[in-house]
């Protein structure tokens, strides 16, 4: 029995970003992408990549940081409409869009699925060459988009925190190797399972 099941609803791709510059900088400076070549260990030369990573602050109750774990947040997935909703809130509105999504250091930005940042975990997003993306889980609002904001618009960045609650995308792990490009419809599957009664 599949444990995946492909739904109707679709999400195009609206921006693509690299990010060379580790966050410990705090500057999230994302350059946008024509095209997305992904392999098992992400987007090479990007600053998430690779197949393991050393554990950081959101895995600290499991791991000490610092441990080397599987690399679940190679890409950094976030909605154009939930994005907007954050300029919206945060009263940057005159921010130009992939601005905004370089400074959140977006590797997908994807319009057209509703409560894009709270998709069941274990959910793939497959491109039209069969790339698919495993969602890991929300990627909870930092401070680092925060410091990058307010450099290009003094005294705004604070604010991103509460905005972003909520908001803030999704970390995703590459399954199937492929390419994802401008335009592109991914098609959203999600778990076979009922919701947790825990």
């Amino acid at each position: 029995m599949p444990a995946l099941i492909p739904t109707a609803q679709t999400a195009r791709v609206v921006w693509l970003g690299y990010q060379p510059v580790p966050v410990e900088k705090l500057v999230i400076t994302s350059k946008p992408l024509a095209e997305m070549q992904l392999t098992f260990a992400g987007l090479e030369g990007e600053v998430h990549a690779g197949l393991t990573r050393p554990s950081c602050s959101r895995v600290t109750r499991q791991h000490p940081k610092g441990t080397e774990i599987r690399n679940v947040r190679q890409l950094c997935v976030v909605s154009a409409e939930e994005m907007d909703e954050v300029a919206r809130d945060m009263g940057i509105e005159r921010m130009d869009r992939e601005r905004l999504w370089a400074c959140v250091g977006a590797s997908l930005v994807l319009e057209g699925i509703a409560d894009f940042t709270h998709l069941p975990p274990s959910s793939r997003l497959q491109g039209p060459d069969g790339v698919t993306l495993v969602i890991d889980m929300e990627n909870l609002p930092c401070q680092e988009p925060a410091v990058t904001i307010d450099k290009a618009l003094p005294g705004q960045g604070k604010g991103f925190k509460a905005a972003a609650e909520g908001k803030r995308g999704v970390t995703a792990w590459v399954e199937r190797e492929g390419v994802l490009r401008l335009g592109d419809q991914v098609t959203l599957h999600v778990p076979a399972q009922r919701a947790w009664r825990g």
